[in-house]
């Protein structure tokens, strides 16, 4: 009996390790580009509002005007976000998203004035009660760097590419 349930064991560790090739980084990219292309879209049908706080914006984009780190902003998560939807080009896509969040976490979510790590802590939060709100930003640099280090899975048209080019050049 021990041996058959060490067998199934290591039988449904095989397939869901078959399967996350193709289904753990999917779910990652359609949660991402959900939440990218949605902030995106609220740019699009939006008031610039980033003049209002220029200042905060980390170097170089706090010497840019507003008016383009709004447009590159809403851009990025716009195409980015269709672009980890299909998984294409997922790795530069999830270099560009992770500019756009540190730039976002730095001007918009993170606590103006800290100087303890219990303080600090405090900002660890979806909504902002004078403490920054910056867990939301860091669940989505959190999602996006497996998509950064090992790219966008079996099921992706990277991984198409990839398997048509490498056909090609071996034959």
């Amino acid at each position: 009996m021990n041996t058959s349930l060490s067998s199934a064991v290591k039988g449904l560790h095989l397939n869901l390790d078959r399967a996350g090739n193709w289904i753990a980084p999917l779910t990652l990219r359609i949660f991402l580009a959900w939440e990218f292309f949605e902030s995106g879209l609220e740019k699009w049908n939006g008031e610039n509002w980033f003049a209002d706080i220029q200042d905060a914006f980390p170097f170089p984009f706090n010497h840019v005007p507003a008016t383009l780190n709004w447009e590159l902003s809403m851009w990025a998560e716009l195409i980015c976000a269709l672009a980890l939807l299909v998984g294409l080009g997922t790795r530069i896509s999830t270099v560009i998203l992770i500019v756009v969040t540190v730039v976002a976490t730095a001007a918009v979510h993170w606590p103006a004035d800290w100087s303890t790590l219990s303080e600090l802590a405090q900002g660890y939060a979806i909504s902002n009660k004078g403490h920054g709100n910056f867990k939301l930003p860091l669940i989505y640099l959190a999602a996006l760097m497996p998509l950064l280090l090992s790219g966008a899975g079996k099921l992706s048209l990277d991984a198409l590419l990839a398997r048509f080019f490498w056909r090609r050049h071996n034959h």
